[in-house]
This record gives structure tokens, sequence and C-alpha cells, in this order.
């Protein structure tokens, strides 16, 4: 699965938390592991691209 394109940070963090209290449940499949674990992954991946490009910006205006 691969995250959507144009959701904002704060989405993205929520969906990445979703995933994540998925993983935890009890009587989770495998398949059901394995399907939350990759959305994790693709959200966790947009999270930290969102980041680093705020982080770009911040200190290309610092300069």
């Amino acid at each position: 699965m691969t995250a959507e394109k144009n959701i904002t940070f704060e989405e993205a963090l929520k969906k990445l938390e979703a995933s994540s209290e998925n993983l935890k449940k009890e009587n989770i499949t495998l398949e059901d592991a394995l399907k939350n674990f990759e959305e994790g992954i693709a959200y966790y991946n947009q999270c930290s691209e969102i980041l680093n490009s705020a982080k770009q910006k911040i200190e290309t205006y610092s300069k």
C-alpha cells in the first residue's frame, strides 16, 4: 500500500497511529498484521518526507 499523495502531516500521523494501534490487537491475523505494518511504513515515510521538506525550508529561510 502506498500512502495517499495529498495528505497533511497531521492526517498521515493519525493514520500511522491507527496502523500501530491495529497491530497491538490480540486477535489480529497475520495478513491483517502485514497490511497494517505496510500501511504504517508508508505513512511513516510520508511523515518523514514532510518533516524533511519543512526542515529544508526553515534552513533556507534562516540563511
